[in-house]
């Protein structure tokens, strides 16, 4: 495989994330009056996806350790597809809960193959530079998605938002299906075995520089998902956006994460991952800050949120190749496994933050804002304390030679 064509499948592979919870959200509203569901369940179809996503990840990483990630790529993906058709054609909200479940565990196999395949084939800090370009394509993804969900749910309705997912999920299993070839050189032959199993996450769990960097990852993961399960209804209901326009405010959103991967390249090529993760803390502790002090002063203003997210997307556009690629860096051996405990942090923290969403929805943007600042905080107190103690320095030089070809 050509280097054009990993980050291509990285790509497609990554993004299926932002896909299938970024093009139905401004159906959600849609959604949810169609079915005459309260807004906790509707809020359920968003962090029951996660939950299953985080969840089927400690399955899937060792799956894949022990026979390959192709073969669970092509069963994720396959699935994915399966249950994208699953939820179009949902005749309650439950039913639609149910499919977003299956879509959710499939969804795991697929992202983290994608993260276990850049430690297949580069070292831990050039890694890091291949996941920016691959979470560029994400955002491009993300992008085209928030825009196009509010126009096919304004045109044909809320199913036609959830078909594009049916498309979407043929087209990268037609392209995995035919293109890619097995990263894992070395298969893991007792990695399905419960003893093995058990050290090896011990192992993982215990290794100060996973802890960091997992830590960082999961908050500002933690922050993205406040917005977006928040966003929805705090733009469309209270600031009286229509679906069209929601889609535009989550392109800009998308579009600052992709100028903040742009920033993450030239960052680690001068100053290394501790020194770029450190600065971009201040970027988002910076727009968590502006965010929640602006409504705090009474100013709800659609401006004043985008500006201050802006600010927040530009630093997690450092903070997750630099988290990712980090986090799985050490495990040369138990790629799949250490990428599945990363994942399954972040979607912890994401299922965590939607219960409280789902009870917490005022009519305000109180919820969204508070939420935003409580996780700019954290992000910036794991850079500047974890990250900068765990981060492995001595490897600056390696990236920087990485970052110049």
């Amino acid at each position: 495989m050509t280097a054009g064509l990993i980050v291509l499948m990285l790509s497609m592979l990554l993004g299926i994330q932002p896909v299938t919870t970024d093009l139905y959200l401004p159906a959600l509203p849609m959604l949810t009056e169609s079915f005459s569901a309260p807004m906790p369940l509707a809020q359920r179809t968003l962090s029951a996806l996660l939950l299953a996503f985080g969840c089927s990840q400690l399955i899937w990483g060792p799956l894949s350790d022990r026979f390959g990630r192709r073969p669970v790529l092509l069963c994720g993906l396959a699935a994915y597809t399966l249950a994208s058709v699953g939820s179009v054609l949902a005749q309650s909200m439950e039913l639609l809960v149910g499919w977003r479940i299956v879509q959710g565990a499939a969804m795991g196999a697929v992202v983290m193959c994608a993260r276990a395949m850049v430690r297949d084939l580069y070292q831990p800090l050039e890694g890091a530079r291949i996941m920016s370009k691959g979470l560029s394509g994400l955002g491009v993804l993300a992008c085209i998605s928030a825009p196009l969900g509010g126009l096919l749910a304004e045109l044909f309705g809320w199913r036609a938002a959830l078909m594009a997912l049916v498309l979407f999920g043929t087209c990268v299993l037609t392209l995995i299906a035919l293109r890619f070839q097995e990263t894992l050189q070395h298969k893991n032959l007792q990695a399905l075995q419960p003893a093995t199993l058990l050290k090896t996450w011990i192992t993982i769990c215990s290794n100060p520089t996973f802890l960091a960097f997992s830590a960082l990852s999961a908050a500002s993961y933690g922050g993205l998902f406040t917005f977006l399960a928040a966003s929805s209804f705090v733009f469309m209901k209270v600031l009286g956006l229509s679906k069209a326009q929601y889609g535009l405010v989550l392109l800009s959103s998308a579009f600052f994460y992709i100028v903040g991967t742009f920033v993450c390249r030239r960052l680690i090529a001068r100053f290394g991952v501790r020194k770029s993760v450190a600065m971009a803390a201040v970027l988002s502790l910076s727009g968590g800050t502006l965010m929640a002090g602006l409504a705090w002063a009474g100013i709800d203003q659609i401006w004043a949120l985008l500006l201050a997210q802006a600010l927040f997307m530009v630093g997690h556009g450092v903070h997750q190749p630099c988290g990712q690629s980090g986090a799985v860096g050490p495990f040369p051996r138990a790629a799949g496994a250490a990428s599945a405990l990363n994942g399954f942090s972040m979607m912890v923290v994401a299922f965590a933050m939607g219960a409280w969403l789902g009870t917490h929805m005022d009519g305000t943007t109180g919820p969204l804002t508070n939420g935003m600042w409580f996780w700019s905080v954290l992000v910036a107190l794991f850079a500047w304390t974890l990250v900068w103690k765990y981060g492995e320095p001595a490897q600056r030089t390696t990236l920087m030679k990485a970052a110049a070809n």
